[in-house]
C-alpha cells in the first residue's frame, strides 16, 4: 500500500521532471530555428530564449496542438467510437444512411431540388 503510494509520487515527479526537460528544450529548438531561417529568408531579426518561449506559447494558443489524445479531435474520435459500439445495427444503419445524404453525391430522397 505505502509502496504504491511512493511509487506514484516517484513516477509524477519524474513526469513532472520530463515535462520541465522538454519544455526547456523546445524553448531552444524554437529559437535555432528561428535565428538560423528566419534572418537569413526573410531579414527578420533574431530571438532569445524567452521571445522564442513566447512564441512557442503563441503558437499553442491560436493553432493548438502538443495533446497526447491523439492529435486534433481525438476526444471527439474517442467519443464517437464509443457511442458507436453502444448503438444497435439498426441504428448504425440509420447513421450510416443519414450520413450518405448528407456528404453523398446523390441528394436524399426526401429533399427539394434547389432552383
Amino acid at each position: 500500500m505505502i509502496g504504491e503510494f511512493v511509487g506514484r509520487i516517484v513516477r509524477i515527479g519524474v513526469y513532472a521532471v520530463m515535462f520541465v526537460v522538454v519544455l526547456f528544450l523546445l524553448g531552444f529548438v524554437v529559437m535555432g530555428l528561428w535565428n538560423w531561417l528566419m534572418p537569413e529568408i526573410f531579414g527578420l531579426p533574431a530571438i532569445s530564449y524567452w521571445q522564442a518561449m513566447g512564441l512557442t506559447l503563441l503558437c499553442k494558443i491560436l493553432f493548438g496542438g502538443f495533446g497526447a489524445s491523439g492529435g486534433r479531435g481525438g476526444h471527439r474520435r474517442r467519443r464517437l467510437r464509443e457511442r458507436w459500439e453502444h448503438m444497435t445495427p439498426e441504428e448504425r444503419e440509420k447513421l450510416r444512411q443519414g450520413l450518405r445524404g448528407c456528404w453523398g453525391r446523390v441528394a436524399p430522397p426526401d429533399s427539394k431540388p434547389s432552383a
